[in-house]
């Protein structure tokens, strides 16, 4: 018989359950391996979009022209041997067992769990699987009638505002409601997540930014430091 679950804990990923943005380092990954044409164009651009998503300047379209035109590099399944070798390279190194702690001790309590990022499905479903989530809610690239991917998003992303109607939706598809857990937490770093932050019981800044770390003092959250000194230095 299956328990239905009393609680619920979400997870933003980048620089919350990995001490790095996996998007940044897909990006900066095809760049220094000369996958994405010129490294160095490709690593400035790169920069530019962390810099402008972390001042919280960044729109989900301009973040897909670039993210996602990097699927269009190649077939799915050469993209897939790739990724292979980036989980091997940089992700697998940056699963760090606080987090694979924080993670576990609510998935023990039978909470219901699940990553919500702005990061793409491409990028991020074999980090979930890989942090043992069973659940992930990403921005979805669109693929055409060959499974290849466009470069465009497909539905709303999983970004800012977009992060809450797409938990909710999810929610509803499993016959759940946000409001009908005894309890729910959020943990992210970022001011972009704010939406998400304020829909939930328990928002936890988490190895926050300066001003997510202040509004949190502010309003008396939950501040945790999984990844002290180990913040990306291109944040």
């Amino acid at each position: 018989m299956t328990t239905t679950p009393q609680t619920l804990a979400l997870f933003d990923l980048d620089h919350t359950l990995l001490p790095f943005d996996s998007d940044y380092q897909w990006a900066d990954f095809l760049a220094r391996t000369g996958r994405a044409g010129d490294p160095d164009a490709a690593r400035r651009r790169n920069d530019d979009l962390m810099h402008r998503y972390n001042e919280g300047t960044l729109s989900a379209q301009e973040a897909a022209d670039f993210m996602l035109g990097l699927l269009k590099l190649a077939p799915p399944d050469e993209l897939a041997r790739w990724h292979e070798s980036y989980m091997a390279e940089v992700v697998h190194p940056g699963i760090l067992p606080v987090a694979q702690d924080l993670v576990a001790r609510h998935r023990d309590a039978g909470a219901l769990c699940a990553i919500v990022t702005a990061t793409n499905e491409f990028v991020t479903a074999p980090i979930a699987h890989a942090l043992g989530i069973p659940h992930l809610i990403a921005t979805v690239p669109e693929r055409d009638a060959r499974g290849g991917y466009t470069g465009r998003i497909a539905g709303t992303p999983s970004f800012q505002a977009g992060k809450v109607l797409r938990v909710r939706a999810w929610l509803q598809a499993q016959g759940f409601e946000l409001e009908g857990f005894g309890e729910s937490w959020f943990y992210s770093d970022s001011m972009n997540d704010l939406p998400l932050l304020e829909a939930v019981s328990h928002p936890v800044a988490t190895n926050p930014s300066p001003a997510l770390r202040a509004l949190a003092d502010t309003r008396g959250w939950c501040v945790l430091d999984l990844f002290e000194d180990m913040r990306d230095t291109k944040s």
